[in-house]
């Protein structure tokens, strides 16, 4: 004898994560990538205009720039103002990639802080995602969602509580 409850197929309740508790993640994840990130950079831009004899006459000498630099050492100090710059655009790219990707895409299912708060990012089915969607989602996050955090604003919105960077990505977070 069947049961109507026999006959229904089992549904798991999935609850989403809200964006109070996905901001808290993102800002442990971005203290965690954040201060390291930092003293890199630090240390990159000492590196670049160590080489520049430049920078010590003017630390020296604020007034150096404005009357004695020439226009060799104005080009030596631009050329590692921008070389310092690039060099650490591409480090904080590479780091945030690895982090927010590579986790995303991990057996976790999420960054540091998403584990910590009880998240993570799976595909609309509930399976982990791979590499390249975490890739994508994190690009879209990166370029799309920050502009005036419309990005963010319309996951209050949504039924799952999806970010733009999720309705690009086809992606949901949910709680464990």
């Amino acid at each position: 004898m069947e049961t109507s409850l026999e006959k229904q197929p089992y549904e798991s309740t999935k609850e989403y994560g809200g964006f109070w508790l996905r901001f808290a993640a993102y800002l442990i994840d971005s203290i965690i990538v954040g201060i390291p990130l930092t003293i890199l950079s630090i240390v990159i831009f000492m590196i670049f205009f160590g080489a520049s004899d430049a920078f010590n006459t003017m630390i020296s000498d604020p007034y150096y720039m404005e009357t004695e630099m020439t226009d060799e050492e104005a080009f030596a100090f631009m050329g590692s103002y921008f070389g310092a710059l690039g060099v650490t655009f591409l480090v904080n790219l590479v780091v945030a990639v690895a982090y927010f990707a590579g986790l995303h895409a991990s057996k976790w299912q999420g960054t540091v802080g998403k584990k910590l708060l009880g998240l993570k990012v799976t595909d609309l089915n509930g399976n982990r995602i791979s590499f390249w969607r975490a890739l994508g989602r994190y690009l879209a996050m990166a370029i799309l969602s920050g502009i005036f955090l419309i990005g963010y604003i319309i996951a209050a919105f949504t039924e799952k509580k999806q970010a733009l960077h999720d309705l690009i990505a086809s992606t949901v977070v949910l709680k464990k």
